[in-house]
């Protein structure tokens, strides 16, 4: 694993702003209120040839009563804990502040490094760092994290802190927890990761960044990427939960497979169909995760319907992988690993090339290719071309002559045969001249 820098710091010092200005764009959300940035989000950086993840902490008010200031303190602690270098940040144009000296006792007792940042120094100013020392954390660093001043001196002492040794390539497997807001996403995160690493209150959107968590289960490597819930768009009216949509759309790229949370209380909304079929336009393999089961009124046919129901919303992915669980009482929740396991590998699987053309030569004989004007179409030869999703190339005589349906067709052929549940599965048409 590379080295980890987290930045942390008392409510609206610009830890934000440094972080988005080392990692290159716009990740963590920049608002010039205190408490925008809630959960640790992280971005792989680089300075001076040496790779590093650089961890983003909400402020941390250590003597709040308030209950979410205490979730994201304890957000800030989670993250000082994995890291092996601190950034403090501190605000040159407040001066010293009580709550910088609370944070900096606490970032004593952790034993690591730390690298004293004040940001927000517009126009060098010696004098304005003096007081920092009386913080016993060492050399303060003048920056401005807005302007770009700075920055460089800061990381240069930094990265003298990074512990040797080789750069592991991360193999993990990236899972992706979408879903409306409170349908229990973050609930899932903390129970797979066995940790209270996501902030979980009963106050709609409360994460809102796309946050990522590498863990190791059972011998094998994930990352977890959580979510903001996403929201209908004409309930998107707040540029912060705007930018926590957008952050969602690029963890479900990024991702290797995709959880869908659903409520199973309220069963699959239309704004859930909406999210799961953005998902299946991005061709990733996804499980839709009925979350909550353990309030659901149940008789022996219960899962019966609810998966019936399921089909009916779902017929333009009927490929579909379900489980039902209880993310607060833990029933069932072991077994979301495994499946995201299956359908990843469903969506690297390959068909041999021979296989599969006896198989689409067959379902060719027995329901003809569609024909216009008394041309029909012919399939010369097929071929599996990439993974992630299964793309599958028909050599044809007319590409303009296959029809959707045919390709419905073609596709349940090849599904029946092989397993590909929980990934979509792609089929294109070339044109190939007829030999003459």
């Amino acid at each position: 694993m590379d080295p980890v820098i987290a930045i942390v710091g008392r409510p609206n010092v610009g830890k934000s702003t440094f972080f988005n200005r080392v990692a290159g764009r716009k990740i963590a959300i920049t608002e010039d209120r205190p408490g925008v940035t809630r959960d640790r989000i992280t971005a792989s950086c680089e300075w001076r040839g040496k790779p590093f993840t650089l961890i983003d902490t909400g402020g941390i008010e250590l003597k709040s009563e308030d209950v979410m200031w205490q979730q994201i303190a304890l957000q800030a602690q989670l993250a000082v804990e994995t890291a092996d270098v601190i950034l403090f940040f501190t605000d040159a144009r407040e001066g010293l502040n009580p709550s910088d000296e609370d944070v900096a006792d606490y970032l004593r007792k952790s034993k690591k490094p730390v690298v004293l940042v004040v940001n927000k120094l517009d126009e060098y100013s010696p004098e304005k760092l003096f007081e920092f020392y009386a913080l016993g954390l060492g050399e303060p660093f003048g920056v401005s994290a807005e302007h770009g001043r700075g920055i460089g001196d800061a990381l240069d002492k930094a990265v003298e802190f990074f512990p040797k040794g080789e750069r592991e390539e991360d193999d993990s497997l990236k899972i992706a927890v979408v879903g409306k807001p409170n349908a229990g996403k973050s609930s899932l995160v903390n129970r797979l990761l066995g940790e209270e690493r996501a902030i979980v209150t009963d106050i709609a959107g409360t994460t809102r960044d796309a946050v990522d968590t590498r863990f190791v289960k059972g011998g094998k490597a994930y990352t977890i990427i959580d979510t903001a819930g996403i929201r209908r768009k004409r309930s998107v009216n707040d540029d912060v939960e705007y930018y926590s949509v957008l952050r969602a759309f690029d963890a479900i790229k990024r991702a290797d497979v995709v959880l869908l949370v659903v409520d199973a209380l309220e069963g699959l909304t239309e704004q859930d169909v909406r999210i799961i079929g953005m998902v299946h336009d991005e061709g990733k393999p996804s499980v839709i995760v009925m979350n909550k089961w353990d309030l659901v009124e149940k008789d022996t046919h219960t899962m019966e319907k609810f998966e019936n129901d399921l089909k009916e919303d779902l017929k333009f992915m009927d490929y579909f992988k379900s489980v039902y669980i209880s993310a607060k009482t833990g029933q069932r929740a072991e077994k979301v690993l495994s499946i995201a396991e299956e359908v990843y590998e469903h969506a690297c699987f390959r068909i041999p090339t021979g296989a599969l053309n006896d198989l689409l030569l067959d379902a060719v004989r027995v329901s003809e290719p569609p024909s216009y004007q008394g041309r029909r179409m012919k399939v010369y030869y097929a071929s599996q071309v990439s993974v992630k999703p299964p793309l599958f190339v028909l050599q044809v005589n007319d590409d303009t002559l296959m029809h959707f349906s045919y390709e419905r067709y073609l596709e349940n052929v090849i599904r029946k045969a092989y397993d590909f549940s929980g990934t979509p599965i792609r089929i294109q048409v070339r044109n190939k001249k007829e030999k003459e």
